[in-house]
């Protein structure tokens, strides 16, 4: 693994409906992160945040794509930024903000890795599109705009050729799905572990099978697409949209572990911290632990 990392941080809560999600970059470096990951032994550059206007000088213009134009803005700057990142060689670790935010995440990346491997840690598919969207939310849409389906003026972030492959997307801890979203998961086969599976099988077999998974697809890069949200609303109460019944605070870190342990690892993300929401910030206490796992700390 690079032993340089830059913490990118994005503001930014156009992606649904709930205002305090913009503040999770900063209650993620107040938990300690950069103290963290240099005791660590890395190097680490804080490269800030990336510029978002405020969320009161937004119009819903469209109701199946809500704040569009400002969640091509903030995506396009970071994508920028991300493929910034990786051209001098270090390890981006990005803080939402919204888990649209991973729009352009994987734009920046798919400048340099052409079969990157993707783990969407999350409680939901993300993969509606405008077609299917209950809610109009793009933070809903990350996955599916991601595999070049949904609003062109989002698939074509940075260029116009799909970021990711279908084939190498895994999603862990999926239990709230919606019907386009099935649908999309079968006919692209895209690899699900729901909480059933996770329950049945357990998280180490799950994980192996998702280390071999990534080799045998000979993948040139894994990112993690970590949103809060996966993990049981008992651990972290800070986040928008909670589903009971996650995968528990330990799940979750030998999960980090296994793929710290794999050596594949060359980007993440984590998403939908809401410190308004969480309780004496909790969750993004919960989030920079789980960051010490994926790299490298133990407990000896």
């Amino acid at each position: 693994m690079n032993r340089k990392i830059s913490i990118v941080g994005v503001p930014c809560d156009y992606g649904q409906q709930r205002r305090g999600v913009d503040m999770g970059p900063s209650a993620i470096r107040y938990a300690g992160l950069q103290q963290r990951l240099v005791n660590l032994g890395f190097e680490v550059e804080d490269e800030g945040n990336i510029q978002v206007i405020e969320r009161n000088a937004i119009e819903k213009k469209d109701e199946k794509l809500l704040n569009l134009d400002e969640v091509i803005k903030v995506n396009t700057a970071l994508a920028e930024k991300v493929y910034e990142v990786v051209k001098k060689d270090c390890t981006p670790l990005v803080l939402g903000g919204d888990h649209s935010i991973a729009i352009g995440t994987l734009a920046g990346l798919s400048m340099k890795y052409k079969n990157l491997g993707v783990i969407w840690f999350d409680a939901h598919a993300d993969l509606n599109t405008p077609e299917t969207t209950p809610s109009g939310n793009i933070h809903g849409m990350p996955l599916a705009t991601s595999i070049g389906l949904g609003h062109k003026r989002l698939t074509s972030i940075l260029h116009g050729e799909p970021k990711i492959k279908a084939k190498n997307i895994i999603i862990i801890g999926g239990r709230s799905i919606d019907e386009g979203e099935r649908e999309l998961i079968k006919t692209r086969g895209i690899k699900i572990y729901t909480m059933h599976e996770i329950d049945r099988l357990g998280m180490t077999h799950v994980m192996e099978e998702t280390v071999n998974y990534f080799k045998q697809n000979e993948i040139d890069g894994m990112h993690l697409s970590l949103d809060l949200d996966a993990l049981d609303p008992l651990y972290t109460p800070g986040v928008g949209t909670p589903v009971a019944g996650g995968i528990t605070y330990r799940e979750s870190h030998l999960a980090m572990e296994m793929i710290q342990e794999s050596g594949l690892l060359t980007s993440a993300e984590f998403v939908e911290v809401n410190p308004i929401l969480d309780e004496r910030n909790k969750t993004a206490d919960v989030a920079v632990a789980l960051i010490g796992s994926l790299f490298g700390e133990t407990l000896v």
